[in-house]
């Protein structure tokens, strides 16, 4: 058996508005909790009691905004962060909500937010601290030193993918929406389908690196840190499909308030620099129910 979070963190039942009171209360206490509340601190400020280790389950739309962030936290508070990485969805065994269903030991999960309300609405993740930490685009990649296609308009994405004779696509939130939404809009579908395949637990940009497939679809976050490609640019903004990706505290963490404080400090402004360098947009900080 697993012990459960403190009362403050699993009121599951509360309606709308004192759960949107609860939210705002624990984010500014875990701020308070760190010394983040008022900008940079002096050295010395962020000495915990105890040094503690925080785990944590991120999918690749955060991943490289969360190490930098992650190895930033870790110097100003001393708390060691292990990062298990794995895809937002899926049925591969590495899936974060399949690792969760086994318990594998987790603190925090940053997830697309589809997948992490449906996380939430199991109460495998806390609803109460759900917090959106960055948005992202889907982006279009081929390899280093190919031509570049044109992907300007929703007529010459359409053209783009006929004429490509292999095309790849996640098999997280951007590889589902542009398998049975964008294809679909486009009026292409028993076209593309064929030629397309959806990539399990591998970037996309990986594949299309090793000559695999002539076009790469995937968040721009994804895309960014892989070698070996060219990044064509976004989709345009009518085909566009934005993603949030964020954070929640596992329901049978054994570090609620330090797991708390982390999600703080990604959401905090300290953070913004670091995942626009990644490829994201820092979220607007709703209170969702």
């Amino acid at each position: 058996m697993h012990a459960a979070p403190p009362a403050t963190l699993a009121r599951h039942n509360t309606p709308e508005s004192r759960r949107g009171i609860l939210r705002r209360a624990t984010i500014l206490g875990a701020l308070s909790l760190i010394g983040l509340g008022a900008g940079p601190a002096s050295a010395g400020d962020h000495k915990p009691a105890r040094i503690r280790e925080l785990r944590v389950f991120t999918s690749g739309g955060f991943t490289a905004a969360f190490a930098v962030l992650a190895a930033q936290y870790e110097r100003e508070t001393g708390i060691h962060i292990v990062t298990e990485r794995g895809p937002s969805m899926g049925e591969t065994p590495q899936a974060i909500p399949n690792r969760l269903a086994r318990h594998e030991a987790a603190d925090i999960v940053i997830l697309a937010r589809s997948g992490l309300d449906k996380l939430a609405a199991q109460h495998t993740v806390v609803p109460a601290t759900v917090t959106d930490l960055g948005l992202s685009k889907i982006a279009v990649a081929v390899r280093a030193g190919a031509p570049l296609p044109d992907i300007a308009t929703p007529e010459a994405v359409r053209k783009t993918l006929l004429h490509a004779t292999s095309i790849a696509w996640s098999d997280s939130a951007s590889g589902f929406y542009i398998q049975t939404v964008m294809l679909d809009r486009l009026g292409i579908a028993d076209q593309v389908r064929p030629k397309g395949r959806m990539i399990p637990a591998t970037p996309v940009g990986e594949i299309v690196a090793r000559g695999e497939a002539e076009l790469g679809f995937q968040q721009l976050s994804e895309l960014k840190p892989v070698k070996g490609i060219r990044i064509v640019g976004l989709l345009p903004e009518t085909l566009q499909k934005v993603t949030p990706f964020s954070a929640g505290v596992v329901a049978y963490s054994t570090n609620p308030n330090e797991a708390l404080a982390l999600i703080a400090y990604l959401a905090s402004p300290r953070a913004y620099s670091i995942i626009r360098d990644s490829g994201l947009e820092p979220a607007s900080q709703k209170v969702h129910p």
